[in-house]
C-alpha cells in the first residue's frame, strides 16, 4: 500500500508543468504600461495621468498612431464621465489595431507536397528555436514534417537544427558548414515531395557582411523555391525579437521590401517590457502575426489572438 503511494507520488511530479498564462508571460510589458495608473472598478481621468500613459505607451513601442488614438478618446470619454472605466475605454482603441493581424498559419492539403515555410530573421532573434517549436507543433498535428539546415554560414544552426530533428525524430536535410544555402534548401524540397512530406521547414542565414549581401541571399533563396515549382504553396516567415522594438519594426520593412512577408513571429515577450511593438508592426505593415514566443517550452510559441494579448495586457496591475 505504501509502495503503491510513492509510485504515485512519483508520477505525480513527472508531470509537465503547468502553462503559464498569458498575463503571466506578458507581466513586463503590463506592468511598463500600465502599473499604479488604474483600477477595475473606477478611475479619476486627470491630464497627469494621461501625459503618464502616453510616455508609456511610446516608451512600450506600441506607436504614435495607436498612441494619440488612445489618449484622445479617454479624453473625451473623461470630460464626459469621469467615472469610467479606462480599461474598458482602452480595450475598445487597442483591439482594432491587432484583429486585423490575427491570422492563424494552416497548412492546406495539398496535392502537390510539400508546403513550404522559409523562416528569415537576423541571427539572435531565435529563428532555430522557432523552427524546432514549429516543427514540434506541426507534428503534434499529424503532420510529416522535415527541416531544412539552410543557414549554412553558421556552423552552430546547422547543429542546433540537428538537435532539434533528434529529439522530435524528424528528418534534417544539411551539408557542411559554408555550403551555398540554395542547394541544400532545394534538395531538401526533392527529398520531401519524394517522400510525401507536408511541410517543409527552412532555415535561412541571419548574418552576412552587409544588409545588402543577406538580403540578395533571401532573394536568391526565394528563388530557388520558384525554380523548384512555379505553384509552390509557401510561407515566408519573419522572426523577431520583442525585445529589440523599434529595430524590430526596420528589420520587418527591410525584409518585406526585399523578398516579401507573409507572416510574423514575435519572440522573447516575456522578457521585455517593449511588447507594444506588435502595435507598430500591424499599424504600419499590417503583416499577418502568426505566432508569439513567450518562455522557452515548447507550447510557448502560441498562435497570435488579439483579444488574448490586450486582455493580458489589461489584467489590473496596482
Amino acid at each position: 500500500m505504501f509502495g503503491f503511494k510513492k509510485k504515485s507520488a512519483e508520477k505525480e511530479s513527472e508531470k509537465e508543468p503547468e502553462r503559464a498564462s498569458l498575463s503571466d508571460r506578458l507581466q513586463r510589458t503590463r506592468s511598463g504600461l500600465f502599473g499604479g495608473l488604474f483600477s477595475r472598478n473606477k478611475t479619476v481621468i486627470d491630464n497627469t495621468t494621461l501625459e503618464e500613459l502616453e510616455d508609456r505607451l511610446i516608451m512600450a513601442d506600441i506607436g504614435t498612431k495607436t498612441t494619440d488614438q488612445v489618449i484622445t478618446l479617454l479624453k473625451a470619454e473623461s470630460k464626459k464621465n469621469a467615472e469610467i472605466n479606462p480599461l474598458e475605454l482602452l480595450k475598445q482603441v487597442m483591439l482594432p489595431v491587432l484583429q486585423p493581424v490575427e491570422q492563424p498559419l494552416t497548412i492546406p492539403e495539398l496535392d502537390k507536397k510539400p508546403y513550404l515555410i522559409l523562416v528569415i530573421g537576423v541571427n539572435g532573434v531565435g529563428k532555430t528555436t522557432t523552427i524546432g517549436k514549429l516543427a514540434k507543433r506541426f507534428q503534434n498535428e499529424g503532420k510529416k514534417v522535415m527541416l531544412a539546415a539552410g543557414d549554412t554560414f553558421r556552423a552552430a544552426a546547422i547543429e542546433q537544427l540537428q538537435v532539434w530533428g533528434e529529439r522530435n525524430k524528424i528528418n534534417v536535410v544539411a551539408q557542411t558548414h559554408g555550403s551555398d544555402s540554395g542547394a541544400v534548401i532545394f534538395d531538401a524540397l526533392e527529398s520531401a515531395r519524394a517522400n510525401n512530406i507536408d511541410v517543409l521547414i527552412a532555415d535561412t542565414a541571419g548574418r552576412l557582411h552587409n544588409k545588402d549581401n543577406l538580403m540578395e541571399e533571401m532573394k536568391k533563396i526565394h528563388r530557388i523555391g520558384n525554380k523548384f515549382d512555379p505553384d509552390l504553396e509557401k510561407e515566408v516567415l519573419l522572426v523577431l525579437d520583442a525585445g529589440t522594438g523599434q529595430n524590430a519594426l526596420v528589420q520587418a520593412k527591410q525584409f518585406n521590401e526585399s523578398i516579401g512577408i507573409s507572416g510574423i513571429v514575435l519572440t522573447k515577450l516575456d522578457g521585455t517590457a517593449k511588447g507594444g511593438i506588435v502595435f507598430s508592426l500591424a499599424d504600419e505593415l499590417n503583416i499577418p502575426v502568426r505566432f508569439i514566443g513567450v518562455g522557452e517550452q515548447v507550447d510557448d510559441l502560441r498562435p497570435f489572438n488579439a483579444s488574448e494579448f490586450i486582455d493580458a495586457l489589461l489584467v489590473n496591475e496596482t
